[in-house]
């Protein structure tokens, strides 16, 4: 499914002396193109560079740490534990295509039963995604930053680097921990397969 593009304004993002600090700030080996899908994920017409390897149905779910407040981190390990998973990234909360996503996801699991949660992860700070759920009506919503270390975006294999946010998609992991389900948006203004993820995440019921 393909809408009208967010506008993002990216030249921040792709000033050059931007561009090294982010790559010294998440830890990682500029010089490793093996770790690098260059034109991965794309926005407004320009490709992208996406870090870390791209995960498959069947793969275990790398262990991360996001945050749940400025002050509060989180291990995948406690976020996984004895659920199924929708686990949906999203650039920013505060774009249209992101804001419907994270809503129908969260709508959507709701008719499934306790058994299955939702949580979205995005770059954002923990308090814009506070005041995102309160504005959106989704004080339950179980919504994490990666921020900090990048930490989810390396294991999950979609930190843009360009703009530091994660490419959007939207995976499916069982109660073992196994990725049952994975998607990864070639455009920022692509959605997931809404349909295809809840059905994976009923069948796993």
């Amino acid at each position: 499914m393909q809408v009208v593009e967010p506008v993002i304004n990216t030249s921040v993002f792709l000033q050059p002396n931007i561009y090294l600090t982010l790559y010294e700030k998440m830890n990682v080996n500029k010089e490793n193109e093996m770790d690098e899908r260059k034109g991965a994920f794309s926005s407004r017409g320009k490709a992208l560079t996406v870090y870390g390897k791209e995960l498959a149905v069947g793969d275990t779910a790398p262990r991360f740490t996001v945050s749940k407040s400025l002050l509060e981190n989180v291990d995948s390990k406690d976020i996984l534990k004895n659920k199924v998973t929708i686990l949906s990234t999203v650039p920013s909360l505060d774009t249209g295509i992101c804001d419907m996503q994270t809503r129908k996801f969260n709508e959507e699991a709701s008719k499934l039963g306790e058994n299955v949660q939702v949580v979205t992860i995005s770059m954002d700070l923990p308090t814009a995604q506070a005041r995102w759920c309160g504005a959106a009506g989704l004080d339950n919503a179980i919504v994490l930053s990666d921020y900090k270390e990048a930490d989810f975006g390396k294991a999950f294999g979609c930190l843009v680097i360009e703009m530091r946010v994660l490419q959007r998609g939207a995976f499916v992991i069982d109660v073992d921990g196994v990725i049952q389900y994975a998607e990864y948006m070639s455009d920022i203004s692509m959605q997931p397969n809404y349909d295809a993820v809840i059905k994976v995440a009923k069948s796993l019921l």
